[in-house]
Order: structure tokens, then sequence, then C-alpha cells
């Protein structure tokens, strides 16, 4: 069997020398375990093509072109492409190069590579038999965490890309700061301040940046229904696609709002979805599993009291706040409160909710990697004296649960930060913190 015309032209196009595109640097780092597949997922459209074309770009400045290569199978004359040409595409790299085989470790991205069924096999031979570092992304379903892990026998390493973080946001204009917040002069200062307001409406998604409201909408929207349709119905044979698209939406139109499978089951009947309770449970975790929300727990040893309690919910992405609230309505609390749950993502820590015996509730209580634990609390309008006095409330009841737990209050601007901070409570402009270098807390 020849290598597939196309194949051929998609490697000779990779050894051809060629301008480095201009991409925005992300600041994702693969995890460095040897002799592990590195698989890049996370929501569509949220940069995973883009973040693997930076890493061949910092491969290929240390090492000759030969060394570092891409291969997209995005491609609709690769459709039906059998297993055996991946092996193929091998064997035609290695005839070019046999100086390189068992002697130079080589580096392969290969993006969208689900689309060749049966592609595990060739990565795992690949990995056991050759000196090639493999990187693989794809945007469907078929490459979620579990399904990474299972497929690849514990081979697997996943390295998650999300939306633009507001440093990066920042960065894609040319605006990240060089300096500590402390050293801003005032003119910078107003302008992060202007930038954050903008990303807490339009979010982080590259192709949304810099577009007028009405076409962030739309675009945002079709990338919801494109996850739906394609890493929802098409891939778990969803029949009721009335009720899940009615269950994105109020997923999406009330972040931080809180998830029971009962609540949920009752008000789809109420909607006119006869729907059953546990196909309600299986189209909430698919959503979860597209990347497209997330669900935080309560705060709790207990698995029991985590278990019966709801979860919060939050989108992948605040810009998707304002594409799917029909009221119109610029909600920067829950923006701000997304985009901080969001962060804490990306800093692999590990997150509950808190409510305390008083009824008083805490956003966050946080578990670092690097160790240290924190309460963080967000507030976009402390102004109102009632309001930072619950806020603060809240932190103090928290803390006697929590002792060890630091009390972090984040508030929108450095106007609202208060004259007299609370004792032992550390207040903050969320986008201070957002562009903090150290993760641990």
């Amino acid at each position: 069997m020849p290598l597939h015309p196309v194949l051929l032209e998609k490697l000779n196009a990779a050894l051809a020398p060629a301008p480095t595109p201009r991409l925005t640097r992300r600041d994702v780092r693969l995890p460095a375990v040897p002799g592990k597949v590195h698989a890049v997922i996370g929501m569509r459209r949220a940069g995973k093509t883009t973040f693997l074309l930076q890493l061949l770009t910092e491969r290929r400045a240390s090492l000759p072109p030969e060394r570092a290569l891409f291969v997209s199978f995005d491609d609709d004359r690769l459709a039906e492409l059998p297993l055996e040409q991946l092996g193929l595409l091998l064997e035609e790299y290695y005839r070019r190069f046999p100086e390189l085989r068992g002697r130079e470790e080589v580096h392969w991205f290969l993006d969208e590579i689900q689309l060749v069924p049966g592609w595990e096999r060739f990565v795992r031979r690949v990995i056991d038999s050759e000196l090639v570092e493999i990187t693989v992304s794809g945007s469907s379903a078929r490459m979620l965490s579990r399904e990474v892990h299972t497929s690849l026998r514990g081979r697997g390493m996943e390295t998650v890309i999300r939306p633009f973080s507001f440093r990066e946001f920042l960065r894609h204009r040319g605006e990240e700061p060089e300096k500590e917040p402390a050293r801003w002069t005032s003119a910078e200062r107003s302008l992060v301040e202007k930038r954050f307001r903008e990303y807490l409406m339009e979010g982080g998604f590259p192709e949304a940046q810099g577009l007028t409201p009405a076409l962030r909408v739309e675009l945002l929207q079709g990338y919801v229904d494109t996850v739906l349709f394609r890493d929802v119905v098409e891939r778990y044979g969803v029949s009721q696609v009335a009720a899940l698209r009615w269950l994105t939406r109020q997923c999406l139109r009330n972040p931080a709002g809180a998830f029971s499978v009962h609540r949920l089951h009752r008000d789809l009947k109420a909607q006119g979805h006869g729907v059953a309770k546990d196909a309600a449970h299986a189209m909430f975790g698919h959503l979860l599993d597209a990347f497209l929300i997330s669900a935080v727990p309560l705060a709790t040893d207990s698995e029991r009291r985590r278990n019966s309690n709801p979860r919060k919910v939050y989108p992948v992405d605040a810009g998707l706040i304002g594409a799917f609230d029909a009221a119109g309505r610029a909600n920067l609390g829950h923006a701000l409160e997304t985009v901080v749950w969001n962060e804490l993502e990306r800093r692999k820590a590990r997150v509950g909710y808190v409510k305390t015996g008083e009824g008083y509730e805490v956003d966050f209580h946080v578990r670092y990697l690097a160790g240290g634990e924190e309460l963080v609390q967000v507030c976009a309008d402390p102004s109102d004296p009632a309001t930072m006095e619950r806020e603060l409330r809240a932190l103090e009841d928290a803390a006697r649960e929590h002792r060890r737990a630091k009390r972090r209050l984040l508030v929108l601007t450095r106007d609202q930060v208060p004259a007299i901070t609370a004792p032992g409570v550390f207040v903050q402009p969320a986008y201070e913190w957002l562009l903090a270098e150290s993760f641990h807390g």
C-alpha cells in the first residue's frame, strides 16, 4: 500500500522551510515526564492547534527542522484514512532521515489525530519502539480525559488548553505588564482596569478577540452548537436535543448557580421535556466532558455531604455568559466569579465552595498543589457597607471550620479596596491576583 498522496504532501510541507507564524504565546507547559504521550485537550476553539505550533517553534529553536514535525489530520481529503497509513508515514519519514532512527530523539506533533480510527495503537507502538516524543491534540469527545488514559493504557499525560487567561488576553494585544502592580503608573493601572472589564465581557476565546458584540455572540453561540451536536449528540446518541439545549442555556446563563440532579429533572419536566432522571444526569456529564462547563462541589471531607449537596456550575469562559443571556444583562459579579474559577482550574488547585453553619457562603475553598490553603471570596461591588460586611462575615465564619486557610477577598478595581483592611483578610483587585506570578497562594 503506498502512502496516501495527501499525507505525502503534508510531510513535504512539514519539512519545507516556512516563516514562523505570529502566535500569542500561551503560558501552558507540557509536563516534563519522559516516555509519555502528551495529549493536548480542551474545548473546541480554545487554541489547541496554536499551542502545538508554539511547541513546534520552541523545539525548532534548538533543533534542525527535520527533528520537529507538525502534521494536521483535519482535512476532508483524509476522511476514512486507514490506520496503516500512519505506519507508512513513519517509514517514509525515516527513509528520508535514516541517520536519526534509533540515535536521535525526534518530536512529532499530530493535530486532530483522533480522526484516524485506532490512532492509539500506532502511538503506543511508536513510543515503545522508536526515539519519538509524540504530542497529540483533538477537538472531539474522543479525546476526553478519561478516554486518553484508557486508550493509551497509562502512557498518556494530558494538558488542558483553555481560552486566554487575563495575562494572555493582554499579551494578545501587546499590553502585557512588564512590572509588578505596585510599580504601575496611574495610566498603566487605568489601562489594565479598562482591559479587565473588557475581558469580563468578551472572554478569552482567541477568535473572539476584537469582534463587535454582535459578531462575538454569533461566534460563541456557534461554538456551543458545534460542541452540542458533534461532541454530545453524535458521540453519545442523545435524542432529546431540545432538553439538552435547554440545559446548556441554563448552565451558561446562570454561572455560579447550584445544580442537583433532582432540581434539574424537576425543571426539565416543568419545561415540558419528558426526560428521565438518569438521562438528565448523563446530559450534564456530557457537558462536563466536553469542557463546556465545570462543577464545583461542597468543600468537605465527608463524601456523603459532598454528594448530597448541590454543585456550583461555571462556563469555561466568561464570554459565554453574555452570549447566552437573553435579558442582555451585564452581570459583572458572575463574570468575575467565573474568571476566578477558571484561573483556579489553570493553577490546578483543588477547589470547593463553603456553606457555613450560620448559612453564609464562601465562593471558593482552595488547596494549592504546592501547599497552602485559602478561602477566596469574590465581590464585584463592595461599595454597599452591608454587602462588604456580609462578605467579610462569611470569610470569618468559614475560617472557623477551615482554620489553616488564609482569607482573600477579590474585588473589581483598586478603588474598591477598603482603606482599613479587615484583620486577617487580604483584599486586592482580582486583576492583580490574576497577573500574579506565584501560583501557590
